[in-house]
């Protein structure tokens, strides 16, 4: 696997917190990071204002009122800036997708906030909000969205205490088909399964191991459940991650790869081998990434949507939570606890009427 240099405009919206960057060229941070892939082009996509219609509105706004009792008004409207994923006219979603929503400005009060926000399936499973930054709310559901449907997100602004001026927000999303890829790096092949069904195996070539960096193995891909974060036709991998920047130095590398899908923040991809494939499917010869044959790369490629879900399984490195969208690492109990409420509310408002998701 080879490192991202960042050359294309900022892109994709994240969060995380890794230690040590396997292919990053620079530390991921938690603002939009450039050269994130071809399928981010509108991740700062301007979310559709407009009033609830009374069906999906909760019957009264106590449960916001009760939780932001003692909110005083606010000196500006409480805004969202961004919603990740894109909504259904720009993308299809995997069935690991997390809704990621951050606010114009740090909140103070959570509880108040998250009483606002609802998350209507047209087949429902439970979820729970979780925040990781006073500005961040991530959603996430217990078990893997079904597939082939449409998922309402509302957050009712103007329900919170002191901010009545700002507009209520929607965005609806396009879930697609259910991609659930397992990379055995012990056996060097990777499962691909799309509705359950298995579609295709690619011989594979993990992360080698052999290079420590405040005792963490940055050679080796990560153990655990990834998502399919974006994608580039070719990304440029260099070795600046690794502070080899000098061309004579026999470290050095400065490779056009493609067929790249990125699954982490800490610069892992499926991709294109650049050569060497005689390892494919017999050993792990990689910087980290899941090197794959020209011809399953170019497939995996063309079926990958962001929320795809990546299992990463037999090497000693563990996949941080905060490294990506890699939400699922985390148990139900734990995510749940990152919720500002008494009790994370499981259950989805009632499945929106078909003028609602229309």
């Amino acid at each position: 696997m080879n490192p991202l240099k960042r050359t294309a405009p900022a892109l994709l919206a994240i969060a995380a917190l890794v230690s040590a960057a396997a292919c990053s060229a620079d530390p991921p941070s938690a603002q939009p990071a450039p050269g994130r892939g071809a399928t981010d082009t509108s991740v700062r996509q301007q979310a559709t204002a407009g009033a609830p219609s009374p069906a999906a509105t909760p019957s009264s706004s106590t449960p916001a009122r009760a939780a932001g009792a003692a909110m005083s008004p606010l000196k500006a409207p409480l805004r969202i800036a961004d919603i990740t994923p894109m909504g259904e006219k720009v993308e299809k979603i995997g069935v690991g997708f997390p809704i990621i929503v951050t606010f114009g400005q740090a909140v103070k009060n959570k509880a108040a906030v998250e009483s606002v926000l609802q998350v209507q399936a047209e087949k429902p499973v439970e979820g729970a909000w979780r925040w990781i930054s006073d500005r961040k709310v991530v959603y996430r559901t217990r078990t893997y969205w079904k597939p082939h449907q449409k998922v309402l997100f509302r957050a009712l602004l103007s329900q919170i205490p002191g901010n009545e001026s700002a507009k209520d927000v929607s965005r609806r999303f396009a879930v697609g088909a259910a991609n659930i890829s397992v990379v055995d790096t012990k056996k060097h092949v990777m499962k691909v399964r799309r509705d359950g069904k298995l579609v295709k195996t690619i011989p594979i070539s993990a992360g080698r191991g052999g290079l420590v960096r405040n005792g963490v193995d940055v050679y080796l891909t990560t153990t655990g459940v990834h998502l399919a974060m974006g994608k580039k036709p070719v990304e440029t991998m260099t070795s600046g991650w690794m502070g080899v920047t000098d061309p004579k130095d026999p470290l050095y590398y400065k490779l056009e790869i493609p067929w790249a899908v990125r699954i982490s923040d800490s610069g892992e991809y499926v991709h294109q081998s650049a050569g060497a494939y005689q390892f494919l499917g017999r050993s792990n010869q990689s910087h980290g990434c899941v090197r794959a044959t020209p011809a399953g790369a170019k497939w995996f490629y063309g079926i990958a949507q962001r929320g795809d879900v990546v299992q990463v399984t037999g090497t000693k490195r563990k996949l941080d939570w905060r490294n990506g969208w890699s939400y699922w690492q985390l148990t139900w109990n734990q995510w749940k606890k990152g919720s500002a409420l008494p009790t994370a509310v499981p259950t989805p408002t009632p499945t929106p009427t078909e003028d609602e998701v229309g």
